[in-house]
């Protein structure tokens, strides 16, 4: 004798494809099915002018990539405008150069992590500033929104604990 099949009952396999599907499409929505999610940072630093006001200094900030897709800062801005450039450290046997670069990467799940021995951002004529202030910044990336950030003001070879 057969069975009657009973109507409106979706079995568990169906049941259980179905729950998948809406979680997918839920963790696809929100970025997490290896496209492309925004980059992160915290709080940078930037050294006071060893000089004076009219010598050029640098700001650092770390760049984490939660994404499954490389990301790449490609500009930087500040509150006091003028020129900012992205530079990268080359290293060439004991000795080593500056060179200005177009862009720098975030690697996907990793980060770009700003330093006086890697990468930089290069200000040029930064006005009067004083240990201790802090100040606006906005990274511009290729595939991110940009970030608005703020950098603390350190003396000559600090670095932020």
């Amino acid at each position: 004798m057969r069975r009657p099949e009973r109507l409106g009952v979706v079995g568990p396999p169906v049941g259980a494809a179905a729950l998948a599907l809406a979680l997918l499409t839920g963790w696809t929505a929100v970025g997490g099915a290896g496209g492309p999610r925004p980059v992160e940072a915290d709080a940078g630093w930037v050294l006071l002018p060893a000089v004076d006001a009219a010598s050029a200094t640098t700001a650092f900030f770390t760049v984490r990539n939660p994404g499954d897709t490389t990301d790449e800062l490609i500009g930087a801005a500040w509150e006091f405008g003028g020129p900012i450039t992205l530079k990268r450290h080359l290293h060439q046997g004991a000795a080593g150069r500056w060179e200005p670069v177009a862009a720098l990467p975030v690697p996907a799940r990793g980060e770009l992590a700003m330093s006086p021995e890697d990468a930089d951002l290069m200000i040029t004529a930064p006005p009067p500033l004083r240990t201790g202030q802090w100040v606006g910044f906005t990274l511009t990336f290729r595939h991110s929104p940009p970030l608005r950030l703020v950098a603390r003001v350190l003396p000559p070879g600090a670095r932020p604990r």
